[in-house]
């Protein structure tokens, strides 16, 4: 990592508080690269080697069977993947690729582990990143399980909504395919969720989405009522 591009990397939530030598011991031996869309990072089974930190663009994690193949998480930045693989030193079980121009922190896998055992900031950034990731994933479940289509949807916009301000205006940066896929859904099942959240306050234009009565959609899709 050249030195100009450590201040912007010391500063990300998994590395601010950490010791300084432990800090640029890991900036040492890490590597911030940019890569084109449509690049597969890694693959399922494959060992982790590295320790990815999204730092600007935007990736894809999708698992694969039998020719076929579903987003898990769109991953958008900051944030590191897939942090469980590399902390118990085991094959990871999703494949990821960039879903645009993207600058990724590649940190060595046993590095990670190395410093970890030495610096108390870096162990509980780690434990709290984990934490934050099985939370996510039980939202997931319970989305998927007590939700119906329109209603994953919805919940979807209104998430995005205060991830961007909570403006009313939500960009939605990955294709509508991959909504889908992420949500569980084909592309002609999202087409008409959009369709019955249309009486229920939103407004689609393309990848632009506007929520016109807030109440309407909070009524109907839901919201989880415990938040972060």
């Amino acid at each position: 990592m050249r030195s100009g591009e450590r201040p912007e990397i010391a500063r990300l939530p998994l590395f601010s508080k950490m010791n300084e030598a432990e800090r640029d011991r890991i900036f040492s031996g890490s590597f911030l690269q940019t890569f084109p869309p449509q690049l597969v990072l890694f693959e399922s089974g494959q060992h982790a080697d590295f320790l990815h930190v999204l730092v600007d663009g935007l990736a894809e994690l999708y698992a694969t069977s039998a020719g076929r193949d579903t987003t898990m998480r769109i991953v958008e930045p900051v944030s590191s993947f897939i942090l469980a693989a590399v902390v118990t030193d085991m094959p990871y079980l999703m494949s990821a690729r960039t879903l645009a121009p993207s600058r990724i922190l590649l940190v060595p896998a046993a590095l990670v582990r190395e410093v970890i055992k030495r610096d108390t900031a870096l162990m509980q950034a780690t434990m709290h990143e984990l934490a934050l990731g099985y939370r996510d994933l039980v939202r997931a479940l319970i989305d998927m399980k007590l939700r119906q289509s329109a209603e994953r949807l919805g919940n979807l916009i209104l998430q995005q909504d205060r991830r961007q301000g909570r403006t009313g205006e939500v960009q939605l940066r990955a294709e509508k395919r991959l909504l889908a896929s992420l949500l569980g859904m084909t592309p002609e099942n999202l087409s008409r969720a959009f369709g019955a959240l249309a009486r229920h306050g939103v407004i689609v234009d393309g990848a632009r989405i506007r929520i016109a009565d807030r109440a309407a959609l909070e009524e109907f899709s839901r919201p989880d009522p415990v938040k972060d």
